[in-house]
């Protein structure tokens, strides 16, 4: 889309849902959550977080969002049985209601982003050494699954090794087990795709729930929010130069809050935006890359997003 009719959406961005005082919603960094029971309407909002605050509205970023997720959903359905129930607008979806395990599973095939900080400082990944002499954005001989705590909103998810998972009692061994190998499976596939889209899949992050006793993958799939893309065409020479990587993800905006001395804690630079659109562009051109077709908007406005949302909740007693 252009960057001109990208401003003109600048006003119309869902920042949450307006819905009745009956319902029972729960606001996440990017997603309104109605609880209906046994089911749950999911909203993926406009919101954008980084260094887990929420900053700004972003134009199509919650269509570009749930759409992608569906994508990838449908992409992995052989590996493992998703939450989603069905597709309810370009934002919305009804899921099942699933026990959500405790433990985000981030996987990793490049030493970049989070890791690479530190990895400069010299601290262990998830309670992973890593070699010395290792270069930025460098690729790991094999993927690394690098979990993390799922804390309370307001406070940073903290990085947590396999060791302590399983000592803490945070998941069952052999629930852990299936976890890893199914994390990885999903990086595998997800690799193959971004491939062939002329994508690397550099890391990314996934969440599980259990549902009826069984494995189910629950949020959002590789999309530009809990995914890193780089185009593969020019990794290898700007890996060589030690620069950094061509991206489709919101890398963009952590490096911006950075280059401004913010990494979450205090208030945070005002977000201009001329970067909000850029950053908009940046979802936008990764969902073409990954779908191979043309973005054309079709979500619903603030208002009419929250009227469908609302005819969809039982009225109380």
């Amino acid at each position: 889309m252009p960057a001109a009719d990208l401003n003109g959406l600048l006003d119309t961005c869902l920042e949450h849902l307006e819905l009745p005082g009956c319902a029972r919603l729960t606001r996440g960094k990017v997603r309104d959550v109605v609880d209906l029971g046994t089911e749950l309407l999911i909203s993926t909002t406009d919101r954008i977080s980084a260094f887990d605050r929420v900053l700004t509205t972003v134009p199509c970023k919650g269509e570009v969002l749930n759409t992608i997720s569906l994508f990838w959903f449908r992409s992995t359905e052989d590996i493992i049985a998703h939450h989603v129930r069905e597709e309810i607008s370009a934002r919305t979806i009804r899921a099942a209601k699933c026990s959500v395990i405790p433990v985000e599973v981030v996987v990793r095939g490049y030493l970049t982003g989070s890791a690479w900080r530190d990895y400069q400082r010299g601290a262990r990944i998830s309670g992973i050494t890593l070699p010395p002499g290792m270069r930025f954005n460098q690729r790991f001989e094999r993927p690394l699954l690098t979990p993390s705590t799922k804390e309370e909103k307001g406070t940073h998810d903290r990085p947590v090794s396999r060791e302590d998972i399983l000592a803490g009692g945070l998941v069952e061994k052999t629930l852990w087990e299936q976890i890893e190998e199914t994390a990885l499976a999903l990086f595998r596939r997800g690799t193959e795709i971004a491939r062939r889209q002329g994508l690397i899949l550099v890391d990314t992050k996934y969440e599980f729930g259990l549902y009826n006793g069984r494995l189910t993958l629950v949020d959002e799939l590789h999309t530009p929010d809990s995914s890193r893309y780089w185009h593969a065409d020019a990794w290898e020479q700007l890996f060589a130069q030690g620069a950094g990587q061509r991206e489709l993800d919101k890398e963009y905006l952590r490096q911006w809050l950075l280059d401004r001395g913010w990494k979450g804690d205090g208030t945070p630079p005002q977000i201009p935006d001329e970067v909000r659109v850029q950053v908009a562009r940046k979802y936008i051109e990764a969902w073409e890359t990954i779908t191979g077709r043309a973005f054309v908007p079709r979500a619903l406005d603030a208002q009419a997003e929250s009227s469908l949302v609302a005819g969809l909740i039982p009225a109380s007693p």
